[in-house]
């Protein structure tokens, strides 16, 4: 089916961040959405607001309803049926499309067929390619390039997830999916690999694997195109490609870096160039990293180093990725999507260098069950950095139980005798009782972002 025959799009599980910033395509290009999805949300509400209709119940019955009363005949010559991994195979939606023959298309393939149409760039990595994304997209629209962007986060320059391009511009920025292989549909122009640090392992069969499918995705790069890897990564990737470190000799480089007013500063060098003092607008130093493979991309993209530096300046992160929530001079909360032990440590690192003499009490919600099984020594390493541990139970997202595992995989590991294991609902009742230390953390890709605003309230000042 080609892009420019399709007059409607149904999504199944269209509150996904992903699943969300393709609807707002479609939507931007005159396209009937609807969908489904589990839950409502602020997202699936935010999507309300702006004319897509959203079932919430699973059953034929209802979907028959929201057809007609949205007036759309699914017709199969015209009609796009897009499908996340999270919604489950036994959904009844799913098995009367399935069952009446319609084409169902998983997200990265839809993303694969609009980024053809245009100059892309793509971010790949276990870790940091929702900043890194949504930093190149902040960066070029500064420079006056007019960019499309599909993002996994919210991105607080754009309050949104997509960015919408003003014109018929040729470049696309995207968010280039590991999960399911997903990546091996898109062939981007510039590719960044940030990390390949081994997940997923319920797809891939063990850690080698797990590099084998960036090496792959590597190869989709276009020949004439660029390939940026960090340069810890380097010897994994043998088609030629340009190297970024913030500890290692390599192309691009970030120096010097240090913590000014609360701002990360650093000189960034590359050849015989240096820009001094650069300022980063987003607080972390592997946001730093992020911030050097991201001016790799767009230096070469023709961005002037006065354009970059105004950028990463002006750049405000990326919601639920280092975010500050509370800054008072006595208390300071973050809150974090850090989900693998290694985005856990990153976190905790730079949390440490800002705030050397301050006590870290860390919220965790350990993210799917094969995840807390493969990694549950290496989830305990990480906070064993914290001050104080406050571990909850885990969140399945699209997995089933899987026996013998639990959140106390992790507790009994950890190397810290101040630590609790609570479930959520339990959590408020003991922060009211128990006050953390001067920093606190919230972590985690589950559901714990519905504690943030009210554990927000229990400590800033009126």
């Amino acid at each position: 089916m080609k892009l420019e025959n399709i007059r409607q799009v149904y999504f199944l599980g269209v509150g996904g961040i992903g699943m969300s910033a393709l609807a707002r395509y479609f939507v931007q290009h005159g396209v009937k959405v609807l969908g489904y999805d589990r839950t409502s949300t602020e997202l699936t509400n935010a999507l309300s607001e702006e004319g897509i209709h959203i079932l919430f119940k699973d059953t034929i019955k209802d979907f028959h309803a929201q057809l007609k009363s949205t007036n759309s005949k699914l017709l199969k010559n015209s009609t796009l049926i897009i499908r996340t991994p999270a919604v489950p195979a036994e959904s009844k939606i799913l098995n009367y499309l399935n069952g009446e023959g319609y084409k169902i298309k998983k997200r990265a393939e839809v993303l694969g067929l609009i980024s053809n149409h245009y100059f892309s760039i793509a971010v790949a990595g276990t870790h940091g390619k929702t900043t890194t994304s949504a930093m190149v997209a902040h960066i070029l629209k500064v420079a006056k390039v007019d960019v499309l962007a599909f993002l996994g986060g919210i991105a607080s320059n754009f309050n949104s997830n997509y960015v919408e391009a003003e014109t018929e511009c040729p470049f696309v920025v995207l968010e280039a999916d590991e999960y399911d292989r997903s990546f091996l549909h898109l062939t981007p122009m510039v590719s960044i690999i940030t990390s390949v640090d081994a997940d997923h392992l319920d797809i891939y069969r063990n850690a080698n694997d797990f590099v084998d499918g960036f090496v792959d995705f590597s190869k989709k790069t276009r020949t004439d195109g660029m390939l940026i890897v960090k340069q810890e990564l380097s010897a994994k990737f043998k088609r030629p490609h340009v190297t970024y470190s913030i500890r290692l000799e390599a192309d691009f480089m970030g120096k010097n870096i240090k913590v000014k007013d609360g701002a990360f500063v650093f000189d960034l060098q590359y050849g015989d160039s240096k820009i001094k003092n650069v300022v980063l607008g987003m607080a972390g130093k592997h946001n730093v990293e992020n911030a050097v493979a991201a001016s790799a991309a767009c230096l070469d993209l023709g961005v002037t180093p006065l354009q970059l530096r105004k950028g990463l300046k002006t750049f405000k992160g990326v919601k639920r990725r280092f975010e500050y929530i509370v800054l008072q001079k006595d208390f300071v909360y973050i809150d974090d999507y850090a989900h693998h032990p290694e985005e856990l440590r990153a976190a905790i690192e730079s949390v440490r260098m800002m705030y050397p003499a301050k006590k870290i009490t860390g919220i965790f919600q350990p993210h799917l069950f094969s995840r807390t099984r493969d990694f549950a020594a290496d989830f305990a390493r990480s906070l064993s950095m914290l001050d104080k541990v406050i571990l909850m139970d885990i969140y399945p997202a699209r997995e089933k139980s899987i026996k013998g595992v639990t959140s106390k995989l992790i507790f009994d590991k950890i190397d810290n005798k101040n630590k609790v294991l609570l479930s959520a609902s339990a959590v408020l009742d003991y922060l009211k009782k128990n006050k953390p230390g001067q920093v606190l953390m919230t972590l985690g890709a589950g559901d714990i972002d519905t504690l943030v605003k009210p554990i927000a309230n229990l400590f800033r000042k009126k």
